[in-house]
């Protein structure tokens, strides 16, 4: 069975072609000597006993050099004009899987690649901030994240809380013994990761997970506080549910948390009237407090509602936000401005709201953002006028905001500042960097994650505007840095924000977490 390697797509400025970055496996030749090309050992000393014919490049050359005439003794070593064979790269889109091929994963490109299976699928997760510090570069890693199941009746179906440990850094395939990386610490071991959980039930398959929001700055709460989790079941409700006992269970040695208060939700929103829904996104004023949370739930009747929090518990808000006429497929809060959030919808438009109008209608909108449902979006955090879409027809669209007009203005839709056409398939999850605010990250349905950099540029730039992938997606487009394969059918995928660079995807058969050399 032959092989296919899967790699990284590293891309040099001024280059609009790029170079692909290929992995270290040049094979050393071993040179061998015919027979009749190995005579006796001649002493470069006694020109005297030398004939004409011994003579290299006539008898009038000189040699400048006293010592030992190593060309007249050892047979010229003969250089191939062969080119060496390039490794045997996969691009999705351009090469396709023969019956008899299979993918195998370069780990010369990866910092760190591993994959854990589950009990039932977990088609969405979200990251849970730790006390183990940010920007922390060392390994073994550890990294927590929460997730719900799709078993196979609504019954079997858990809210779990996954601790993942022992990440190693990815070894190397190379022959080099001797290298300056082997150290004796725990880094360059090569181990397998260790996954535990801790669950609770959960009526219904989960469609959409999301954690409470916590500033960059602040540790994960005490245990006396809660840490919420939303997640909008199959059944038409969205449960919040506080996971702080279940990290308990996970960290501390015997501790057994109350089932009281894990096994049954904090708070039930039935706004939805029994309507399944897939979009959810919280908000916080910028404090760890329960008290500042809001959360917004959007479901396939096109109606969107707000959630939010007091001293005293939740509260539900009965109008919803009416403006779309189709599925809401997800929701985004503005990293900037507290009231303004924005939604996607099955009806190809994105639309921007403000909880403050009247009528509960949006204010601004992109009526025709995508030629097929609005899947996803993301608002860049650094950059609060970029926004990030993924559509049903497999396209990533960048949008400034600043040109976007205000409803009920007769201006047209504004052009996107960057579109790709690479994904095949329809855009399951799109992500910006939690610092880099040119990086982001995009998952298919054709079973690709993706990462991306906005501030690669192209030689032929003459507008300022980026230029969109051809047609066929054949050529690789500039911005694109690596492609990870391996999964299938990938639903979600998410940056961890305390450790730079790290990607945590989840598809049918479990998850992948990842750092790449590029990024």
């Amino acid at each position: 069975m032959s092989k296919r390697t899967a790699t990284e797509l590293q891309h040099t400025s001024g280059n609009d072609s790029g170079s692909r970055k290929t992995p270290r496996a040049a094979e050393q030749r071993e040179r061998t000597v015919p027979e009749d090309e190995i005579g006796e050992f001649e002493d470069g000393w006694e020109d005297e006993y030398e004939s004409d014919e011994d003579v290299i490049d006539g008898a009038e050359k000189e040699d400048d050099d006293d010592g030992m005439d190593v060309d007249g003794v050892m047979p010229a070593i003969e250089e191939s004009d062969e080119t060496p064979a390039a490794p045997n790269v996969f691009i999705p889109g351009v090469h396709k899987l023969e019956k008899d091929e299979i993918l195998e994963a370069d780990d010369t490109v990866y910092l760190m690649r591993h994959s854990m299976n589950v009990n039932w699928p977990c088609l969405s997760f979200d990251v849970l901030r730790d006390n183990l510090g940010d920007q922390r570069q060392r390994f073994p890693a550890t990294a927590y994240i929460v997730a719900g199941t799709q078993a196979d009746v609504a019954k079997n179906n858990e809210l779990s809380v996954y601790k993942m440990s022992s990440l190693h850094r990815t070894q190397k395939d190379t022959d080099d013994s001797d290298s300056d990386n082997d150290d004796d610490d725990d880094e360059a071991l090569d181990e397998d990761p260790i996954l535990e959980f801790r669950s609770v039930p959960h009526l219904g398959g989960v469609n959409r997970v999301r954690a409470q929001p916590l500033p960059s700055s602040s540790a994960l709460p005490p245990a006396s506080q809660p840490y919420y989790v939303a997640s909008w079941a199959e059944t038409g409700k969205v449960h919040i549910w506080d996971v702080r006992p279940l990290i308990e269970a996970l960290d501390v040695p015997g501790y057994s948390p109350d089932k009281s208060r894990t096994h049954s939700p904090a708070f039930t929103i039935n706004s939805h009237a029994r309507t399944e829904g897939f979009a959810m996104d919280w908000a916080s004023s910028g404090g760890a407090s329960p008290s500042a949370l809001r959360l917004l739930t959007g479901d396939i009747h096109a109606k969107i509602y707000l959630t939010t929090t007091t001293p005293s518990g939740f509260n539900a808000l009965s109008q919803p936000f009416l403006s779309h006429t189709s599925s809401v497929e997800d929701l985004q809060w503005s990293p900037s401005e507290a009231t303004v959030f924005a939604s996607c919808s099955a009806d190809q438009s994105i639309q921007i709201w403000d909880v403050r109008s009247k009528g509960r209608k949006s204010v601004a909108g992109i009526e025709r953002a995508h030629e097929s449902d609005v899947n996803v979006i993301s608002w860049n955090r650094a950059t609060s006028y970029l926004l990030l879409s993924g559509g049903d027809e497999g396209g990533v669209k960048v949008w400034d905001l600043r040109n976007v007009a205000k409803k009920g203005a007769s201006t047209p839709d504004p052009t996107p500042a960057a579109t790709f056409a690479w994904h095949r398939a329809p855009i399951t999850s799109i992500e910006w960097h939690p610092t880099e605010d040119s990086i982001f990250a995009a998952s298919g349905a054709d079973d690709q994650v993706t990462l991306w950099d906005l501030a690669v540029e192209q030689d032929d730039d003459e507008t300022g505007a980026m230029d969109e992938t051809p047609e066929g997606g054949r050529d690789v487009p500039p911005q694109l840095l690596f492609v990870h394969q391996g999964q299938s059918d990938v639903k979600e995928v998410h940056w961890h924000p305390q450790i730079p660079g790290a990607v945590i995807s989840t598809a049918l058969d479990g998850f992948n977490i990842f750092k790449t050399i590029s990024v």
